[in-house]
């Protein structure tokens, strides 16, 4: 049994929310819903537990007792491969709910996965009577809150998150069954990294050119031009800056940007873009930017460092 930590009380019916994940977007979650309804979290990293104890969160000492505790379970994982481990392995979510026992009423993964994998989760969920939604968040970590999600899944399963999901995201949208908002999010990431490459490679080549690249951005950024986007305005001056602080790294794009492609494709869709930037992502990888920032990949177009 979970150790008690607050004394929140039962809001929408919902008492208890567990939080699978609580690395940057799983913290995020953790701080907005703390005052809300208590929380039971679990994460294989030691250190970001603690940092959720000492907050107020209850820890489980495993998936499977958080999924005991809970009424709501929410996902926040690197990928399809750990979701589904979390999700169907033994001592993972669904066990706490068979055969017809304490359990979730509702999983909603906020990770960034695979349709089939979101399908497949679903499915098994349904078995044991567990409701499940594919949610991936659109926004960073700092705007939880405000996010939006789009949601694949049953209306009534959403209801039943509904009273969670509208605390970390201003808009909760049902864009379609099981699957569907993985597709959105995928979609959207390529579109993410389509701006990444082009504003780290008109960086580089405005420096060849010989503009300074502040003045550059700076100038492109409040100029009302069609071209320029949030993203842009954010990834240009961490560039100029030499800012490789990660919000978002080039190895969680480049896993995401694999996932929209190989959907893509399967559909026997072409998709020349996606592909270049799936290769531009690998190749960042390679020279070892994975772990920082995508806009990282500005390296991969200053001279010398552009591998042939």
């Amino acid at each position: 049994m979970v150790e008690e930590t607050g004394g929140i009380g039962n809001t929408h019916g919902i008492g208890t929310v567990g939080i699978v994940g609580t690395g940057t977007m799983g913290a995020a979650m953790a701080d907005v819903l703390r005052p809300h309804h208590r929380l039971v979290v679990w994460d294989v990293d030691e250190a970001s537990v603690r940092r959720q104890e000492a907050a107020g969160s209850a820890v489980a000492t495993d998936v499977a007792e958080l999924a005991a505790e809970a009424d709501v379970v929410l996902l926040s994982l690197p990928g399809p491969d750990v979701v589904r481990h979390v999700v169907t392995g033994a001592r993972g979510v669904l066990t706490a709910a068979a055969p017809a026992g304490p359990g979730p009423r509702v999983v909603a993964d906020l990770s960034t996965v695979d349709p089939g994998t979101a399908r497949a989760m679903a499915a098994a969920a349904a078995e044991v009577g567990v409701g499940y939604l594919d949610a991936p968040v659109l926004g960073r970590p700092h705007r939880c809150g405000a996010w939006t999600l789009p949601v694949g899944g049953t209306e009534a399963d959403l209801a039943l998150a509904r009273p969670v999901l509208e605390k970390v995201a201003s808009r909760v949208i049902r864009v379609g069954d099981a699957g569907a908002g993985s597709i959105l999010k995928l979609l959207n990431n390529l579109m993410f990294g389509a701006i990444n490459a082009i504003t780290a490679e008109t960086m580089a080549a405005a420096e060849r050119l010989g503009l300074d690249p502040q003045t550059y951005y700076s100038t492109l950024a409040d100029s009302g031009a069609a071209s320029v986007s949030d993203l842009f305005r954010e990834i240009a001056p961490k560039i100029a800056n030499r800012d490789w602080a990660p919000a978002f790294t080039v190895d969680l794009l480049a896993k995401d940007n694999r996932l929209g492609l190989a959907v893509i494709e399967e559909a026997g869709i072409t998709a020349p873009v996606a592909r270049a930037v799936v290769d531009l992502n690998e190749e960042g990888r390679a020279a070892g930017l994975g772990a920082l920032d995508t806009s990282a990949l500005v390296r991969l177009f200053e001279e010398g460092e552009r591998r042939d």
